[in-house]
């Protein structure tokens, strides 16, 4: 039986208007990949100044330059209907690859901070 987890997966924004590239190792034993949601240790920085490319399986999820802010979740909604859904791909190389872009904005100063990804998987027991 299989059964539903959420993984996380931390990128560092330390640079102001940089592409910030990171690939996520799945475990071996994700079987499908339910959702996807994207918050941060500052979400009013990313959502004002991110960006980001998501691909799956050398898949393009989310094009270049796709809104992070239109991966974020506020806490009106319940927890349940948090993730942007995916429909249950196959994770085929297990291999999720980011390509998070810290963009100016005039309303925000930049500062360090960490954007979380965070995945909706079924694993394999």
């Amino acid at each position: 039986m299989n059964k539903r987890i959420k993984k996380r997966y931390d990128i560092d924004v330390t640079a102001a208007n940089e592409l910030h590239t990171k690939t996520f190792e799945l475990d071996k034993t994700v079987e499908k990949i339910h959702g996807i949601l994207f918050t941060s240790d500052r979400d009013d920085l990313m959502y004002y100044r991110g960006s980001a490319k998501v691909e799956i399986n050398s898949e393009e999820i989310f094009p270049e330059a796709y809104e992070s802010k239109l991966l974020m979740s506020g806490l009106n909604v319940s927890p349940n209907d948090r993730y942007y859904s995916l429909g249950g791909i196959a994770p085929g190389n297990f291999k999720v690859k980011v390509e998070y872009k810290d963009n100016p904005d005039t309303r925000l100063a930049f500062v360090v901070y960490r954007v979380s990804l965070y995945l909706d998987v079924e694993v394999r027991q």
